[in-house]
């Protein structure tokens, strides 16, 4: 004896269209948890997403802040060298200029070194 279901070919057939009825009512809603799982992913972690934002933003601030110390430097150079101009003339900074580049020093300066660049 053989123990096992036994289907004669019309039990069958509606077997397998029950099955494929119930498939195909679930195809709908396993497509649309699909496409909500991929969009909800990207939403966050694609190229695009919330947190690639969230980078950028974080990488515009700090460009931000290195964009304001270069203007800065560059305002505290456009100072001197308006204060070296001919017509306004700054006898100290001019001094100080040509002490720096050109190592001139009276024979009884003592000369202090200051390696910090922040000029």
């Amino acid at each position: 004896m053989t123990r096992g279901i036994n289907f004669d070919s019309l039990e069958l057939m509606q077997f397998v269209d029950h099955i494929r009825n119930r498939l195909r009512k679930a195809l709908g809603p396993a497509l649309f948890i699909v496409t909500l799982v991929y969009f909800g992913y990207h939403t966050f972690e694609g190229d695009h997403g919330l947190l690639s934002l969230r980078d950028l933003n974080k990488e515009m601030t700090e460009l931000e802040q290195k964009a304001a110390e270069v203007e800065a430097r560059k305002a505290a150079l456009e100072t001197k060298v308006a204060n070296l101009r001919r017509d306004n003339l700054d006898l100290d900074l001019l001094d100080e200029r040509a002490r720096d580049v050109l190592g001139f020093h009276e024979p009884n300066e003592i000369i202090i070194f200051n390696d910090d660049k922040t000029e």
